[in-house]
């Protein structure tokens, strides 16, 4: 499991006082209320830096970084990522994942057939969408619902699904 997870982006500067517009990874925008401290990563660097304040333009998050005052200190940091200790995430319900745990799982069905591992996992809104790429480049794509996603195993780093009629060929 991830011990840090990325929950936005720097994509610009907001203003001339040095505050970073950040693209969330969050639903939750209000999220970065919440937050202390954040890493800004580069390649394998990450510097922990306090958050001194936290505001919303047009769907995007301004946030103010303690030691960051002036836009030209605030540009050196554009196109970076910010990340969060796993302990400062959000709780999540029972039965539910971060996509990050998930992404690399390997995909059984309940007739332990081998699919191959999860690729990716988009949102449609009603339902989360599995994308299962085996060995060969071939997807799959299974709905996240509990008709399909029978068993999520961390500590084993394995699904166990139930394919029905017309998922896969």
């Amino acid at each position: 499991m991830q011990k840090y997870f990325e929950v936005g982006q720097i994509v610009n500067t907001f203003g001339i006082k040095g505050l970073f517009k950040v693209k969330a990874f969050t639903d939750e925008l209000e999220r970065f209320e919440e937050l202390k401290t954040v890493y800004i990563c580069k390649k394998d660097e990450m510097k922990l830096v306090e958050i001194e304040g936290v505001q919303y333009h047009k769907n995007m998050v301004l946030l103010k970084i303690k030691g960051i005052d002036t836009l030209e200190e605030a540009e050196k940091y554009k196109g970076l990522f910010l990340k969060i200790d796993r302990k400062d995430a959000k709780k999540l319900p029972e039965g539910t994942y971060f996509i990050a745990d998930l992404i690399g799982l390997d995909v059984y069905t309940d007739e332990q057939k081998y699919l191959g591992k999860v690729d990716d996992i988009f949102q449609t809104g009603s339902n989360d969408v599995y994308v299962v790429k085996d060995e060969m480049g071939k997807q799959v794509l299974l709905p996240g619902i509990p008709d399909v996603i029978k068993i999520v195993d961390l500590d084993n780093e394995k699904i166990i699904v139930h394919l029905l009629k017309g998922l896969v060929e």
